[in-house]
């Protein structure tokens, strides 16, 4: 058996329970939701996908996100939870009994964003907070860390974990780089009413840091953008989109929004990859859709086509409402809905990179 789970926080949790109750004797395997909604994943049977989208040759599979839901039942659980190793523990709670309770609840606090203002402003007071930082999804080489991790927590106590010299460095390492990132959060933020827009592509390399700091340098936003390249291939922009945790305001299930928009996420935070060709049709959208703030359905409104709007790259077509999908259904397609770049409709002929249009008879 094999664990197939993001690299963060919740993603590392999910590990450690799943060790104490399967027989997993295959090396975890890191994957980002994007490899995952795009298939560029090999899965197997045997596996056990955890915090990520659903994938049909899975034995088992453990999410908690609202653009990941299924139409019908699979081996695993799913559930809107605070945390997707919540969703483990409640699964296997007869075995697991009372063991990791702490860690869980911590765990759902951290990945809910349900966060004091002191936890953003002085996450070296709060341990569990302040291991969440040291964890850096994008970077592929800590690949060996994380798999630290999940052999602490499965065995130590947190302060035990702290004290570890690899843990302990990037502790320090991230108290110092969080007062930078201050500073950039500053510089490159500008404010649209009640959404901050962080642009960091003018950079040579997107900074990272406390990903909750943002709330607290402009507390009269509700939302917060943070736009910036990959790490990797500077022809995909990356778009990450939060609720504020100060300033709970937004109306809007950013989840679903950027379903649409080659990504996805929870009703609070989420995010999209996208080629940078895109970036001037997407960014706008999302951003008008955020300043709208209505929660009455507009986001299908929004991102509905016409009828001569060909879609590209992985655009995916969401034609259930609002109400429709927080009854517990979801989109009906299981994957992307989309044509090759040489691929014509028949009795069609393309006009332009997105439009094509009816051959008269």
């Amino acid at each position: 058996m094999r664990i197939v789970t993001r690299p963060d926080f919740d993603g590392i949790v999910c590990a450690v329970l799943l060790y104490a109750v399967e027989a997993i004797d295959q090396p975890i395997k890191w994957v980002s939701p994007n490899d995952m909604q795009k298939n560029r994943v090999e899965i197997q049977k045997g596996d056990i996908i955890a915090n990520l989208p659903y994938n049909e040759n899975c034995s088992l599979w453990f999410d908690h996100h609202f653009s990941s839901q299924l139409r019908y039942p699979v081996s695993g659980l799913f559930k809107i939870a605070p945390s997707a190793a919540g969703v483990v523990f409640e699964y296997y709670q007869d075995r697991l009994k009372d063991r990791f309770t702490e860690l869980i609840r911590e765990t759902d606090k951290i990945d809910a964003a349900q966060l004091s203002l002191d936890e953003i402003l002085q996450p070296e007071n709060y341990p569990f907070v302040l291991l969440s930082m040291t964890i850096y999804p994008h970077v592929a080489e800590d690949h060996p860390y994380w798999n630290h991790l999940v052999e602490l927590l499965r065995h130590k106590t947190i302060q035990d974990v702290l004290n570890d010299p690899d843990v302990k460095k990037r502790c320090n390492a991230v108290i110092t780089e969080n007062k930078k990132y201050k500073g950039l959060l500053e510089a490159y933020t500008t404010t649209r009413k009640h959404v901050s827009i962080t642009d960091f592509r003018s950079l040579d390399k997107t900074p990272y840091g406390n990903r909750f700091l943002i709330y607290s340098l402009f507390p009269e936003t509700s939302v917060s953008v943070k736009i910036g390249f990959d790490e990797k291939n500077k022809e995909t922009v990356v778009v990450k989109v939060g609720h504020s945790i100060l300033n709970r305001t937004c109306n809007v299930n950013v989840g679903q929004m950027l379903s649409y928009f080659e990504g996805g996420g929870h009703p609070g935070a989420g995010a999209c990859r996208f080629h940078i060709s895109l970036a001037d049709e997407y960014l706008p959208r999302i951003i008008d859709i955020l300043l709208e703030n209505d929660a009455d359905g507009s986001i299908v409104i929004k991102t509905e086509r016409n009828d001569n709007d060909r879609r590209s790259a992985g655009g995916r077509r969401q034609n259930d409402s609002r109400a429709y999908l927080e009854a517990g259904h979801v989109e009906k397609r299981k994957k992307l809905d989309r044509r090759s770049g040489e691929e014509q409709r028949k009795g069609w002929k393309r006009t332009d990179q997105w439009q094509s249009r009816p051959i008269p008879k």
